[in-house]
């Protein structure tokens, strides 16, 4: 295909887009399709035998666009591939796009994409996406970092961590390519069919470009009466799917290159288990479960592969395969490795020869403590209460390794979860505790300065925020943690406020055991606080009475 004919006015894309009893959000998709303008030559809406008003909201649109084709399965799949691979088989554009019916096209994704393509020759092209958590509106960027905006990969095996981006619908696709490969979805209920779509895709060695603009919006329910399938966790059966999607991109991977294979087990190692494992909840049942399973799957990794993760990932695994069953100390796994960013929380065991180990009852080695930079240590920031408007934090030592480096002062940062830059307080000066077991500091905490803050960047009603602490050392480095909040400080309170009459606060523990904060400044914040308590109490009644984990 010629660079010439690059251009928005030329018809080059169809968009397939899947739907299931989803009546009340596929408008918004289908239209975000079709307003990409004149590039898309079709939008072919694929409905999966709903039961819902999901066609006949499809059919009143194609009567009103030409450029809507929508095709109607009478048995239902039970899941995203099928759907889509009915979409393929329907398109006659040279380049193919996906979109599910609860997500969106940002204005411009599908020209920005083919004019990627063109340019470059490539038949995959890639740009950035983001998982809009709704209602609040909280874009997270999807894998920040990974791709470098107007880079050509001529080989995926050149760059193996691509292996991480394992969606589907932030890719444009050259329909020969697909054809040519025999590139397909799994069929069926499959769920975590985009880990085995991607890695065929990436088997078949394509060259892509990157695109530095928006091309995708996830959009993620967490309140919704039925979630998506990724965030329905209930039971073992959706880690068992995606352990079984994993095993099939992986040794898809591996067929085509041993880079791109050993690169997929790593990033299970650090991205699928540590997610899971922080979400690994109280229910005996279910942990034993998931325990037995995992443990069964890593006793298939390669030494190297193990070797090959982060410390964290490693310790973890390795925590794993030499316990049986879940141990008393799982949760110093669940909210210490499995956080992000990573913490070892104490007690800290040695071995017989004063290595670090896990615990004296699983005395597995803590391989490559001594060789970790002080930016990478996994530290543990204890923070409790210290009367009036300050927190008493306590750096914890970690086997002698943060000595070397010579702490000097610790500075709090307040990260905004609705995105944007975060409010920095002034270093504070570290001292040796008097326990001799670390460091510790008493650091303001103004909470009236910082919800000002919030209003001035436009934060309205309730305010939330992630709390680091960053230690600065004597030899240039920097180590940032999440805090560990113990005491009192979690206890919700009502302040005086000249600015907003009453400030309403409350600490609380993140599902990974890190502080966080909300803040209701005025009479407006507190209702949406309240009013957001009430939301978030329905929604745990609403899933425990269908027995779904909250």
């Amino acid at each position: 295909m010629s660079s010439s004919n690059s251009s928005s006015d030329t018809p080059s894309v169809s968009v397939v887009v899947i739907a299931y009893n989803d009546a009340g959000l596929v408008g918004e998709a289908v239209s975000s399709a079709l307003a990409q303008g004149p590039v898309v030559a079709e939008v072919i809406a694929v409905d999966d035998a709903s039961s819902d008003a999901t066609a006949r909201v499809l059919e009143e649109l194609a009567a009103a666009h030409p450029r809507l084709k929508v095709i109607h399965r009478t048995e239902n799949s039970g899941g995203c591939g099928t759907p889509r691979n009915d979409g393929i088989a329907a398109a006659t554009s040279p380049y193919v796009l996906f979109l599910d019916s609860d997500d969106v096209l940002p204005p411009g994704a599908a020209d920005a994409l083919v004019r990627a393509a063109e340019e470059h020759r490539a038949p995959v092209t890639v740009g950035a996406c983001v998982r809009r958590e709704l209602p609040e509106g909280r874009d997270v960027p999807w894998m920040p970092g990974l791709y470098t905006p107007g880079e050509v990969v001529e080989r995926p095996a050149d760059r193996p961590e691509l292996v991480r981006d394992t969606l589907c619908v932030n890719k444009l696709y050259e329909r020969s390519f697909l054809e040519k490969h025999g590139i397909r979805f799994p069929d069926g209920r499959f769920v975590y069919e985009d880990f085995v779509f991607t890695s065929r895709v990436l088997a078949a060695a394509p060259r892509i470009a990157v695109v530095g603009d928006l091309v995708y919006v996830w959009h993620v329910r967490r309140s919704a009466a039925q979630v998506s399938i990724s965030l329905d966790r209930k039971d073992i059966g959706n880690w068992r799917s995606r352990v079984e999607a994993h095993r099939t991109a992986s040794r898809t991977l591996a067929a085509a290159s041993p880079e791109l294979g050993h690169a997929c087990q790593v990033k299970f190692l650090d991205y699928d288990l540590r997610m899971y494992l922080r979400e690994l909840g109280k229910d005996p049942g279910y942990r034993a479960a998931w325990w037995t399973l995992t443990r069964d799957y890593l006793a298939g990794f390669d030494a190297a592969d193990l070797d090959a993760a982060p410390a964290r990932a490693r310790w973890t695994a390795r925590v794993l395969l030499a316990s049986p069953a879940p141990p008393g100390d799982v949760e110093r796994l669940m909210t210490g490795l499995a956080a992000e960013p990573a913490r070892l929380l104490p007690p800290y065991a040695c071995g017989p020869a004063g290595e670090p180990v896990w615990s004296e009852e699983l005395p597995v080695p803590l391989d490559g403590l001594d060789a970790l930079p002080a930016s990478g240590l996994p530290l543990t920031v204890d923070a409790r209460p210290a009367g009036g408007a300050a927190v008493q934090l306590r750096v914890r030592e970690l086997y002698g390794r943060l000595a070397q480096a010579r702490p000097q002062t610790v500075r709090l940062s307040f990260l905004p979860r609705a995105g944007g830059e975060p409010v920095q307080v002034r270093p504070v000066e570290l001292r040796p505790a008097a326990d001799g077991d670390g460091w510790s500091a008493e650091v303001p905490f103004r909470l009236a300065s910082l919800a000002a803050e919030g209003r001035r960047r436009g934060l309205r009603g309730m305010q939330a925020w992630d709390v680091r602490a960053a230690v600065d050392c004597a030899d240039g480095s920097s180590a940032v943690t999440s805090l560990r909040p113990l005491g009192g400080l979690l206890r919700r309170r009502a302040l005086p406020s000249s600015r907003y009459g009453v400030l309403l606060a409350q600490p609380y523990r993140t599902a990974s055991g890190a502080l966080a904060l909300r803040l209701a400044p005025g009479a407006g914040g507190a209702l949406t606080f309240v009013r957001n308590r009430l939301d978030r109490a329905r929604t745990r009644r609403s899933r425990q009475s269908t027995g779904e984990k909250a």
